[in-house]
């Protein structure tokens, strides 16, 4: 029976024992957090393992030693004030043991003072977001494993939809703060490797940070059930050594010049129809399709089908229109700072002309770069131009929106309701998830715009720290991001929005004065 006993103990006692090397057990991770949360997880199971062996350790002792078989007889007691102490007094003991290191290491996850970096992570369905606020850089990353691997028509790779087309960069010895939003539904920005798991929710900031010493790759994935393509999310950082890093910087603002020099030469010119319709394609698989369907079918019911629809055989203006600015109210997104004008060109016409649509619509970028005015939409059209770079989504968007009754752009003419309205656009898109849509902020990490002093105080200094950011703070620049008009709707409105009611109506040409 003693053998017995001591095996029971053994498969107790071994788990523990070998459980930092087990294949299911959770993984230390790269970073000083993640290793204290594994030596966090490591020091609770050995007390619950503990707690196992003494509670099942007495109960097997009970029913071998206390059986009836035996002769035990079974004591006849009410009430032990000894026992009723002691069952409170050890378990209260054991949760504070429990408590102390949990605290800690609670309070270090939570703890994003001092940051080196400020990223700004945004979820879409289904993509990310990263903009770095301390460097005036942003792109999209998206799923890039093949389509052929996902349908299963080719083998999969290793990293099997654990890849992206363009990974987040960090530097190694930096601290790194992410705020976490949405755009639409609730995601989950998940990467095991950091010990970093942080909902994104929609109109709300969430607060994470890493340290990683040791270059390399890292993988993860939205861990949140965020609609039919919850499993297509991936994350890839790529940690970079802090001079590797600073190279890398300088060569995406090198990128950038010279998109925007690129993008000039290519409004000039005129893709085949052929060139078109492949460059569509690859554009279409790779972000429409999800929604859509390769096949153009979509989901009854969910996301309509582009074979024959309404907004294939109507105006090229329309179409071009809801490619850019989405739909308000439904899944479809705005694609105008994700895609390029010449990508955008393309997957029009390919959409108007696959499936056996056959339109024989051919849109070029500088047809998207006027915003679709020369494309057949009509001018009743509510369509706000837009600017976009031909090549390279990366490049930093030039927006050169006015909203008014005519394609006309009109810089200085805006009644103070027009200011507003344009303003109210303006801040629930590019604002809104840091300073609330009452303006109110997130105390002790974004301020309330509601009588605050930049509000207060002379117009110039709300223009300087809305075009120009404020280092050291999640303020980034908005000077290269939004147009003159933009710049002065949204200041306008900030001014006598909530209560404010400062009277003052800003121009564009006060945001040129200012040097935008």
């Amino acid at each position: 029976m003693k053998q017995v006993l001591y095996y029971l103990l053994a498969l107790l006692f071994t788990p523990p024992i070998f459980a930092a090397d087990m294949p299911l057990n959770m993984t230390k991770g790269v970073t000083d957090i993640s290793n204290k949360v594994f030596s966090l997880h490591m020091t609770i199971l050995y007390i619950c393992c503990a707690i196992g062996v003494v509670v099942f350790g007495v109960m097997i002792y009970s029913i071998i030693n206390h059986r009836r078989s035996k002769g035990a007889v079974a004591a006849n007691f009410h009430e032990s004030t000894k026992v009723e102490i002691a069952w409170t007094v050890i378990p209260f003991v054991i949760l504070i043991l429990m408590a102390i290191p949990a605290t800690k290491t609670l309070i270090a996850m939570e703890d994003t003072s001092d940051a080196d970096i400020t990223i700004k992570v945004t979820g879409s369905q289904w993509k990310w977001h990263y903009s770095y606020f301390d460097h005036d850089i942003e792109f999209f990353s998206v799923l890039s494993t093949p389509r052929d691997q996902i349908e299963g028509d080719a083998t999969k790779s290793e990293t099997y939809l654990l890849e992206v087309d363009k990974p987040l960069v960090i530097p190694t010895n930096r601290k790194v703060r992410f705020l976490m939003t949405s755009d639409d539904v609730i995601h989950s920005w998940w990467v095991p490797a950091f010990a970093v798991k942080k909902d994104a929710n929609p109109g709300f900031i969430n607060e994470a940070w890493t340290r990683v010493d040791e270059p390399g790759t890292y993988r993860g994935q939205c861990a949140e059930l965020c609609g039919k393509d919850h499993g297509f999310m991936p994350i890839v950082v790529e940690v970079l050594s802090e001079a590797d890093f600073d190279a890398w910087i300088v060569a995406q603002k090198q990128l950038a010049a010279d998109a925007e020099a690129a993008a000039q030469a290519a409004l000039t010119s005129t893709l085949s129809m052929d060139e078109l319709m492949a460059r569509g394609e690859q554009v279409y698989l790779a972000n429409c399709a999800a929604c859509h369907q390769p096949n153009g079918a979509g989901l009854p019911g969910v996301f309509p089908s582009l074979i024959g629809s309404p907004l294939i055989v109507g105006p090229v203006g329309e179409h071009i229109d809801i490619v850019l600015h989405g739909k308000a109210g439904t899944a479809m997104q705005a694609f105008a700072k994700q895609l390029t004008a010449t990508e955008i060109a393309a997957v029009v016409t390919y959409e108007r002309n696959a499936w056996g649509n056959n339109s024989g619509d051919s849109v070029q970028a500088a047809d998207v770069n006027g915003g679709g005015a020369d494309s057949g939409a009509s001018s009743s059209d509510a369509a706000v131009p837009v600017t976009l770079p031909a090549t390279l989504p990366e490049a930093a968007t030039q927006v050169e929106a006015v909203v008014t009754e005519t394609a006309e752009v009109v810089l200085d003419d805006l009644t103070m309701d027009e200011l507003m309205t344009l303003g109210e656009q303006v801040y629930m898109t590019s604002c809104v998830a840091c300073h609330q849509p009452t303006g109110m902020g997130l105390p002790g990490a974004f301020p309330s715009l509601v009588q605050s002093p930049i509000i207060k105080g002379p117009v110039s200094d709300h223009l300087e720290m809305v075009i120009n950011g404020k280092p050291g703070t999640a303020m980034q620049a908005f000077g290269g991001l939004l147009s003159p008009q933009e710049l002065a709707a949204v200041i306008t409105y900030e001014r006598n929005a909530w209560g404010n009611n400062s009277g003052d109506a800003v121009q564009a040409s006060d945001v040129d004065g200012h040097g935008k």
